[in-house]
């Protein structure tokens, strides 16, 4: 059974990235756009971890921790732009179990939710982190990729938005969800980086077999798809 989350969550943009991210990664993912509708989906649905920005309508992230601290231990990792110590201490204070400060990287957001689950004893499925496909196999444990036999060198982040793809065969995604969820949140480079990562993979990878390929969706992105 899958890890449901609850994110609280103001900034569409901000909760729609994690809810895409979270759930690529085999989480359940529930949205709440205010404090209180943060309080009243905790009491439906129960999560098993929550995403609580700081800076709410209705009632702020404090307010949220501590009505939800007086009759849960649910495990609640605070979002906020706020970085200031006396900010984290009055979360930590009021029952937050962690604290990410914006901009932050997916990634960060991934391992702090791990780590959190871990000391609270909710139990997570890790996810293989290799991929094996005719002729091809991408294993990031040892950030190798090995093309028809052959260990292919291959660059830290082209091992990365290779996995990303192939973790989802068939699934188109833009270069901007590549951007945010390759190269982080905080990543505020051009759209064309993927677009060059995308070529020199293509470069390793092309005519090596006819089940799969890298294939450009014209008008939105990549995909890696398998026939």
């Amino acid at each position: 059974m899958a890890v449901s989350v609850l994110v609280v969550e103001d900034d569409k943009n901000i909760a729609e990235l994690l809810q895409l991210y979270l759930e690529r990664e085999g989480y359940a993912v529930t949205i709440a756009s205010d404090g209180g509708q943060g309080v009243s989906k905790f009491r439906a649905i129960s999560p098993d971890l929550i995403l609580l920005d700081l800076m709410l309508p209705v009632l702020d992230g404090w307010g949220v921790c501590r009505a939800i601290r007086a009759e849960s231990q649910t495990p609640i990792i605070m979002l906020t732009a706020k970085g200031e110590t006396a900010d984290k201490v009055t979360g930590l204070k009021n029952g937050a179990d962690d604290y990410i400060t914006k901009p932050f990287e997916m990634k960060e957001v991934l391992a702090r939710m791990e780590a959190v689950l871990r000391r609270s004893g909710r139990s997570t499925e890790k996810k293989p982190n290799r991929l094996i496909f005719d002729k091809l196999m991408i294993d990031m444990d040892a950030f190798e990729l090995t093309v028809d036999g052959k260990k292919v060198d291959t660059p830290p982040k082209e091992m990365e938005l290779l996995f990303h793809l192939a973790s989802s065969p068939n699934r188109v995604y833009t270069r901007n969800q590549l951007l945010d969820e390759v190269w982080g949140f905080d990543y505020f480079g051009d759209s064309r980086t993927v677009d060059v990562h995308i070529k020199r993979l293509r470069e390793k990878l092309e005519g090596v077999s006819d089940q799969w390929t890298l294939k450009t969706v014209w008008g939105v992105g990549y995909k890696f798809e398998v026939v």
